[in-house]
């Protein structure tokens, strides 16, 4: 298994897959045609579909355009067999004869793979790669998961993990601080500091959640806006953990250290989904982006409240257990609805999943891992229609009133 430095990327939202994934392979393809007379690029499947809601061809524009013109070529209804999110960089010279040509897929969270290499296959930095094993290392030599991290990636990781804190922090001061209307032409308006504005009104409990709620929406509506941003695992679920830590600090003043640590925990959760299934919305639906980033927050709030490692994986399984079967059908494509007030949603889910492991001593009938399994059957079992397409579920019902 991998770094877990490929869960948490910073760029620019509002799609990992759709968004970072192709401006990276723009970048690529750059490289090796730097002295061209045009480009193509041609989108296919699920990429096509939603690419214009997600800004794909902005993104891979902005990288392209400035060194030759660049043609955008729209195939929604064809879909690649290696994965629903195909693109094809094309380059010319002069005369019209083609330079190269280059077929590779944003298969999520930012990564790129194709028939020749794939980035999810990079070099080992875990021997284990499923949660029993690494739980059962922990419990016999009683070292926790963040342990298990620090020892495969070296210290050099906290760094990395301390901009990763340092970017969602800022993402939700911004959020907080910005209002009005998000681009897309749904006309749907920032309400990250209108819920911190209520929720400081109340007291207790119902204070806490409306935070959390703010701080979800403050991080997604950055993304929605283009903002730079954490996957966490993905762009489309990046308010969720975010939230989480930020609300357990401010609330229960951990120190970054801790914070830091969590990060670790959740971000080695991620990556065993990452590696066994799928965190790509276009390939396992929503499930695999919310549904984990639910799990990843609830496995670090369980930590930093002094779960056990069983405790921990109960409360991971948990978050992403109860999101099991949840499509990805965002209104005309963009990452609005129902995508930004799902990040609420989920963040107040990973608390509980957190306080209900933490009342149990850790003991449960399904694993992390057997959840992990069925969510990927589960996905590849969904219909094209309710992965990234736009075209089924809610996305189709909306379409149908507007």
């Amino acid at each position: 298994m991998e770094s877990i430095k490929q869960i948490y990327r910073i760029g620019h939202g509002p799609s990992s897959s759709h968004t970072m994934g192709p401006m990276r392979a723009a970048k690529l393809f750059l490289e090796r045609n730097s002295v061209v007379s045009r480009f193509t690029v041609t989108l296919y499947g699920s990429l096509a579909a939603t690419g214009k809601g997600h800004m794909t061809d902005v993104a891979i524009l902005e990288v392209l355009e400035p060194i030759a013109p660049t043609n955008i070529v729209w195939e929604p209804k064809i879909v690649l067999p290696f994965h629903p999110n195909g693109m094809q960089f094309e380059s010319f010279n002069e005369k019209g004869d083609l330079l190269e040509s280059w077929t590779v897929y944003s298969i999520g969270g930012g990564t790129l793979a194709n028939e020749d290499f794939n980035e999810l296959k990079t070099a080992e930095v875990y021997e284990m790669n499923t949660i029993y094993d690494i739980q059962l290392w922990c419990e016999k030599t009683g070292y926790s998961y963040w342990e298990y991290v620090e020892q495969r990636e070296g210290t050099e990781i906290w760094d990395y993990l301390a901009e990763v804190w340092q970017v969602m922090q800022q993402a939700i001061v911004r959020g907080l601080e910005t209002e009005g209307i998000l681009p897309g032409g749904l006309g749907i308006r920032r309400k990250a500091s209108d819920y911190l504005i209520r929720a400081k009104g109340y007291g207790g409990s119902i204070k806490g959640r409306g935070k959390v709620y703010a701080y979800a929406l403050a991080v997604s509506e950055e993304n929605a806006s283009g903002g730079e941003i954490v996957t966490a695992p993905t762009c489309g679920s990046c308010g969720v953990l975010p939230a989480v830590l930020y609300h357990l600090k401010d609330s229960r003043e951990f120190r970054d250290s801790r914070i830091l640590r969590a990060l670790a925990t959740a971000g080695l959760f991620g990556n065993v989904v990452r590696t066994n299934a799928s965190v790509s919305g276009a390939e396992v639906g929503c499930q695999g982006e919310v549904g984990v980033a639910c799990a990843m927050g609830a496995g670090a709030a369980c930590q930093l409240f002094g779960g056990t490692p069983a405790q921990i994986e109960y409360a991971a399984e948990m978050g992403l257990e109860h999101h099991l079967g949840l499509t990805c059908d965002p209104v005309c494509g963009l990452v609005q609805i129902p995508c930004i007030e799902r990040n609420a949603f989920a963040a107040a889910r990973a608390l509980d999943a957190n306080a209900y492991a933490n009342f149990s001593d850790g003991k449960h009938r399904v694993s992390f891992d057997q959840v992990v399994e069925v969510m990927r059957q589960t996905g590849h079992d969904l219909p094209s229609l309710y992965k990234e397409t736009s075209e089924g579920g809610l996305a189709k019902n909306m379409e149908k009133r507007s």
